[in-house]
């Protein structure tokens, strides 16, 4: 099969593309600009454009399909011909759906903790030699892609995204998955550019509920009003298992699960942690691991990247960046860090770098989500504002917001880089939480400075 992509540079989209290339498929591609780590792996195995840019020529009757991504708009010179040509045109979530129609479809959805969910789970199944199918949203330690796709393995595990699924459908990626087996992690209003109202962002996940293949299951959060009312509402004919934070303990900054054989030591943290974990474990006995071979597993996996991730320590002070970014992730990550670490100074960074963030209604969301940090700081570039066409903020707005009259606002990056150059970090904790990358900050060079 001959399958070209329109905007291949994008995460996703590359994964799939390497997958498909492994896989024997075909595969071309073309984008106006792509990016490290994209632009190395592509050109690797030869998949790399020879030049960046849409051209028509590059669609033509040999093509059997083409894979639109997010990235392509809508006039976009080789979709058109594409239609021209009546090529079929997938979306990235519908060409998985097309990849794993006859497969067992677990979807694991949720507006937090989908992709820990979805890498711990993989990681047991790893673990324990158990090959299937697979889409995450991030790059875990052991796998070598982000997405995996078989003819032979029975299972296909798919990170359920609720965002739209490319320029053309408006859909939420995973309504199109139809899952076999699914998982609700908790529900946390977002992506307000695309669901401006909360009842339309809740009415995504109760369509996600009633895509779920008849005589199939949906594993809930049950400690999430949202999720329990709409899972136990619905009339689906489907399996409702619920799910709750495990009993645990905190030890000398480690994190001990209490299990039937004793506690048990595990490298992840936080209580939000401690929830996906229950979640995830319900999947793996879903997908015929019980729990005695979950127990084995978990205590090596050390997260999913950019999630929680331990980037120096040396016993005095310790940094961790994560992608927390949502207003239930920035509390859920921070809370996390403080109860690991009660006795050192927690230093909490936060960069309000998305649509949703950076609008200024939306910032009330935001309010005592860094209680916990000794030292919040919030760091955004009044040109990502112009950029996404958002009336401007400043930095009262953003005090109120937060509720806390000692928060150090920051919106020049040397301004940024200066006050982490100075900061005493001794006995202390950095967490820097963001999507993008401060404006530029070399956090590698921070901790040669601080730690080492």
């Amino acid at each position: 099969m001959r399958v070209h992509f329109i905007a291949i540079g994008g995460s996703a989209m590359h994964n799939l593309a390497l997958a498909l290339h492994h896989k024997g498929y075909e595969v071309s591609g073309s984008d106006d600009v792509i990016f490290e780590p994209s632009k190395s792996r592509l050109e690797k195995v030869g998949l790399l454009p020879a030049k960046m840019g849409w051209d028509k020529a590059n669609i033509h009757e040999e093509i059997d399909a083409v894979i639109l991504g997010m990235h392509a708009k809508a006039d976009n010179p080789e979709l058109l011909k594409a239609k021209e040509l009546s090529i079929p045109i997938y979306s990235y979530p519908e060409f998985l759906y097309e990849q794993s129609k006859n497969k067992t479809r677990v979807v694991i959805g949720g507006s937090h903790g989908k992709t820990s969910i979805t890498s711990m789970i993989l990681h047991v199944l790893h673990y324990h030699g158990k090959e299937v199918d697979f889409m995450v949203g991030a790059q875990l330690e052991g796998f070598d892609r982000m997405v995996k796709l078989t003819h032979e393995n029975d299972f296909m595990l798919l990170e359920g995204d609720e965002y739209l699924s490319s320029a053309l459908d408006r859909r939420p990626k995973f309504h199109l998955y139809k899952a076999n087996i699914a998982l609700l992690s908790g529900i946390a209003w977002d992506h307000i550019n695309v669901f401006p109202t909360w009842e339309n962002y809740v009415d995504q996940f109760k369509i996600f509920l009633e895509s779920i293949v008849e005589g199939g299951s949906i594993t809930y959060n049950v400690e999430d009003p949202v999720v329990k009312q709409i899972v136990e509402a619905s009339e689906r004919p489907i399996r409702k298992i619920p799910y709750q934070t495990p009993a645990y303990h905190i030890a000398n900054g480690t994190t001990y699960l209490e299990t039937p054989e004793g506690p048990l030591p595990v490298e992840i943290f936080g209580k939000h942690n401690m929830n996906n974990l229950a979640g995830a474990k319900w999947i793996c006995q879903h997908m015929g691991l019980d729990e005695e071979a979950f127990y084995e597993a978990i205590p090596s996996f050390k997260g999913a990247s950019k999630r929680l991730e331990k980037l120096a320590d040396n016993g005095d002070t310790v940094i961790f960046k994560d992608f927390a970014h949502s207003p239930s992730k920035v509390r859920a990550t921070t809370q996390a860090v403080k109860d690991q670490y009660p006795d050192k100074k927690l230093i909490a960074c936060l960069e309000l770098h998305t649509y949703s963030s950076l609008n200024a209604e939306f910032l009330k969301e935001y309010k005592e989500t860094l209680d916990s940090a000794d030292l919040a700081c919030v760091y955004y570039s009044p040109e990502s504002l112009k950029i996404k066409r958002l009336d401007p903020i400043n930095a009262e707005q953003i005090k109120n917001s937060f509720g806390r009259e000692d928060l150090v606002t920051y919106t020049e990056p040397d301004s940024f880089r200066e006050f982490l150059k100075t900061e005493e970090l001794s006995n202390s904790v950095l967490l820097m939480m963001s999507s993008g990358n401060y404006g530029g900050l070399d956090l590698q060079e921070l901790i040669l400075t601080k730690v080492n």
